[in-house]
């Protein structure tokens, strides 16, 4: 399938480039399991996609995967209006807390594969 480019503001580049550096623990654990085609779909760190930023995205089956740490404490409703700005695009989210992540990794990978198994099966059967 052609990877589908969602658009997003230039400026948003480097700003991505700099949180690819400055990764937290979580997203490092997180980027682990899911690099080098690990779950047979490429992942992407620190995308840009409309003004926003998403943590994780496969082109190849329209998946985002965010780790909401501390920085979306209180941010509830902006983080909806986002993902709902997104998921307009087609986009799929799977969301994690950061604690999540830290304690449960094991249920974290089996809802990714999960997911990442679904969003397959649905392109090869529309």
């Amino acid at each position: 399938m052609k990877n589908k480019i969602i658009p997003y503001q230039s400026y948003l580049k480097e700003l991505a480039r700099k949180l690819r550096k400055e990764s937290t623990l979580s997203e490092i654990l997180v980027w682990q399991k899911i690099k080098q085609r690990s779950y047979d779909v490429q992942f992407h760190r620190q995308v840009p996609m409309l003004n926003y930023i998403v943590d994780f995205y496969c082109h190849e089956i329209q998946l985002v995967i965010e780790i909401d740490g501390n920085s979306h404490d209180y941010k509830y409703f902006e983080d909806l209006h986002r993902q709902n700005q997104i998921e307009k695009y087609g986009i799929t989210f799977l969301r994690f807390t950061d604690l999540e992540v830290k304690k449960d990794m094991f249920s974290v990978e089996l809802a990714i594969r999960e997911k990442v198994n679904e969003l397959v099966k649905r392109q090869l059967h529309p």
